[in-house]
């Protein structure tokens, strides 16, 4: 597998709509493989087609160590409850921002091979999956940040757990 340039926040091809990958082909299964070793590589959980400069619809995620989820023209099909937490990006390094996501979500998408699946994400993975979706619609996570502070600052929803 070969290791892809992360594009970092300032480069246009982070804001775009991706568009639906028609056939899940070889070259695609390589792409996605060589997605999850550059997102490992950056320390990631997660990594969406644009932050490679491939504007397709598709991201691998990693929420747990070697518990892998291949996503490819990945829906939504429904959102419940809600948590604030932070977020960091590898296109946005030395940052991170409190984001409320859905506390759970049901996403359909086919998988590596095509096929599709329907998932069930709840608490930090349905985080990780929110992400990297809003990825694929150009939309980076410092849109939806309520608060910005750099790497090794705390945020306010740690300090307050720490009040508690």
């Amino acid at each position: 597998m070969a290791l892809r340039n992360i594009v970092t926040e300032g480069d246009p091809i982070l804001r775009k709509e991706c568009r639906e990958v028609k056939n899940v082909t070889d070259h695609i299964r390589e792409v996605l493989d060589d997605m999850v070793d550059t997102m490992r590589d950056a320390e990631g959980v997660g990594l969406a087609g644009p932050q490679v400069g491939m504007l397709r619809r598709m991201f691998v995620a990693e929420p747990e160590p070697d518990r892998v989820y291949y996503m490819i023209n990945p829906v939504i099909t429904s959102k419940e409850g809600s948590q604030v937490g932070p977020e960091g990006c590898l296109s946005v390094p030395g940052y991170y921002g409190d984001v409320e996501r859905p506390e759970r979500i049901t996403m359909e998408a086919l998988d590596r091979d095509g096929v599709k699946q329907t998932y069930q994400f709840e608490g930090w993975d349905a985080k990780v999956m929110c992400h990297e979706y809003d990825h694929l619609d150009g939309i980076m996570y410092t849109d939806k940040a309520q608060t910005m502070y750099k790497a090794g600052e705390e945020s306010e929803e740690t300090e307050e757990a720490e009040e508690e």
